[in-house]
């Protein structure tokens, strides 16, 4: 078969379905409500001024792996602060967070153990899985009654198998929470473990920004904490926080950390200026800003569930959520449109992100825009 051929036709289909994609360079004049960068950290003149005072007295990029010459002093410093920021023994960083889950969970389970994921948690987390050989079973989403029956038939059928559970705390296409609790309770019931994406919570949730997992119900009953550089710190990259032990285990196993060249030791530098800014009275603020946009959103479009930064409008087809997202960049606003794969079939949305940096009018004229949208789909 030609190969060329062969993947015009997937494109087509693609095409047929409302499923293709493109690289956007929007317009400066557009407002994005797109993008992670929760707190607007990513252009803070703290963190660029970090970076360039970094560049000025070392290199761009580490070089290396860390294992061989590409460990530098800003990478210490990152970890050490980043376990202070999630209350734990060590950290350990990598190049982004999708490495570190498909790094971390094959270097923790294996053939003939059990990986336990809820079934809306992000691709990274379900690759990790899949790549340790170990048996996947999917709990449906925020279910913890669902989670304890898989616990108890695993036990039943392994009794000595590693069980571990993966959830996301924010969860990154629908904004809702994980019940961190009570999936804390059955893991410890059944002898699992239990990791917790952080990705859309560092920074934004819990006690100065620390994340879920600090809460003081699950504070150290979570063996696993996960999270990424480049949402709310606006950097680049992800990281494990754990037990010492944990973390020598990733140092020795984790492929995508043994493997591959360190991060630039500039985003290093210009993230522990990020988390100094997340521990201020700065950052408390950025915080509460945050939280007012929120509070505008759901009360210009009460229908709306505002539990997070992240907001999804369902649209139901995939041409319709296309259009939708179509017809807010025709006004200014970019919302993207969320489709299979990453959501299930039949359940496209817009993904709506609030940041700190947004203005009241700002939100008030997307809600203008969606409210004739989502009140009468027909006229669009």
């Amino acid at each position: 078969m030609n190969f060329d051929l062969w993947l015009q036709e997937q494109l087509r289909q693609d095409s047929e379905e409302d499923l293709t994609r493109e690289l956007r360079l929007l317009p400066e004049s557009t407002i994005l409500f797109s993008t992670n960068d929760y707190l607007g950290l990513a252009s803070h003149p703290k963190i660029r001024e970090a970076a360039a005072d970094a560049l000025a007295g070392g290199p761009l990029g580490a070089g290396a792996a860390r294992l061989l010459s590409g460990h530098h002093p800003w990478h210490a410093r990152l970890e050490e602060k980043l376990a202070g920021l999630k209350h734990t023994s060590r950290s350990l960083t990598f190049p982004s967070g999708y490495a570190a889950a498909c790094g971390t969970i094959p270097a923790l389970v294996g053939a003939g153990d059990t990986v336990i994921l809820d079934k809306k948690a992000h691709a990274c987390l379900l690759d990790g899985a899949r790549l340790s050989g170990a048996t996947i079973r999917v709990f449906e989403h925020n279910q913890p009654d669902h989670l304890e029956e898989i616990c108890r038939w695993t036990r039943e059928k392994e009794p000595n198998s590693r069980i571990l559970i993966v959830v996301e705390s924010v969860y990154s296409m629908d904004g809702d929470t994980a019940p961190l609790p009570a999936l804390c309770d059955i893991k410890e019931r059944y002898g699992a473990w239990l990791m917790v994406d952080e990705a859309h919570a560092t920074g934004v949730f819990g006690s100065e920004g620390r994340g879920l997992s600090n809460e003081p119900k699950v504070q150290g009953r979570i063996e696993v904490q996960m999270g990424t550089l480049g949402k709310a710190l606006g950097t680049a990259g992800g990281f494990i926080a754990g037990s010492d032990a944990l973390i020598e285990t990733l140092v020795h196993r984790a492929r995508s950390f043994l493997f591959t060249t360190a991060t630039p030791p500039v985003l290093a530098a210009a993230a522990c200026a990020a988390i100094d800014i997340i521990l201020s009275k700065e950052g408390h603020d950025l915080r509460l800003r945050l939280a007012r946009h929120l509070e505008q959103l759901h009360h210009a479009l009460p229908s709306l569930k505002v539990a997070s930064p992240i907001v999804p409008v369902h649209a139901g087809e995939e041409s319709t959520a296309t259009l939708w997202s179509e017809t807010l960049l025709a006004k200014g606003h970019y919302v993207p449109a969320v489709r299979f794969p990453t959501v299930a079939r039949g359940e496209a949305r817009l993904r709506i992100s609030l940041t700190a940096t947004h203005r009241e009018e700002d939100i008030l004229a997307l809600a203008a825009n969606l409210f004739p949208m989502m009140t009468h789909p027909e006229r669009r």
